[in-house]
């Protein structure tokens, strides 16, 4: 009441101002960022190299990112990021094993990824073996050498025919600031999996190689039951 006895208006809350939508993220304990010197196709290149650890220590990867100017130097308008996401593969990519294409994929991406501004590569060696890791991998090598194809193989030690996911990797996009990027794949679940974590795949950039006869088989394999376009 107020002196004269009239009834005192309750105060207004104060207005608060509307929260802006966040795209969901995952816990990143910690990351690390260095430039890292790579030879690509018997060149030199520099590239900006950031670690990420995520919700656990086994959980990790690297993103390797193309800062250079386009031709001429001239900081123009690049486009969109041109993105691999790949897949860790220890018996490919280290030991250069024609049993798959991981080594032949991962240097054609780099090949592109060095040529083109805010090109990215993002590392998962956690998805060694489409997530089963490299014993069970191995262990469905040894099925493979006896006539079944990767996915019966994975199937036969118990394992899921893909355990991968592409959380981090979104996260990584999304802390990059590229959440509408070109992605090199040929795999259409790699399409949806970002498509859903928020990521806006304005275009699938295919990344086919040649195969091997070593290779042959499980790349018939990947096209007919795992509907990579190929």
């Amino acid at each position: 009441m107020d002196p004269h006895g009239n009834k005192c208006p309750a105060p207004l809350e104060p207005l608060m101002p509307p929260r802006p939508e966040t795209p969901a993220k995952l816990d990143l304990d910690r990351l690390a960022v260095t430039t890292l010197p790579i030879e690509v196709a018997g060149r030199e290149v520099m590239l900006e190299a950031r670690a990420y650890q995520g919700r656990d220590e086994a959980t990790q990867a690297m993103a390797l990112i193309n800062r250079a100017a386009p031709s001429g130097g001239v900081p123009a308008d690049v486009g969109l990021p041109l993105v691999r996401v790949h897949s860790g593969c220890v018996t490919g990519d280290i030991f250069h094993s024609l049993r798959c294409d991981c080594y032949a994929q991962l240097q054609a991406a780099l090949a592109r990824i060095a040529e083109t501004p805010n090109g990215v590569l993002i590392y998962l060696p956690y998805h060694e073996g489409r997530g089963i890791g490299l014993f069970k991998k191995i262990r469905a090598y040894a099925l493979q050498d006896k006539g079944l194809d990767t996915v019966d193989a994975n199937l036969e030690i118990g394992a899921p025919v893909d355990a991968r996911d592409y959380e981090l990797a979104a996260e990584i996009l999304h802390d990059l600031g590229f959440e509408k990027i070109r992605l090199m794949t040929n795999n259409p679940d790699k399409v949806e999996a970002l498509s859903t974590a928020g990521i806006v795949v304005a275009e699938r950039v295919p990344l086919v190689v040649e195969p091997s006869r070593h290779s042959r088989r499980y790349l018939e394999t990947k096209k007919r039951r795992l509907a990579h376009e190929l």
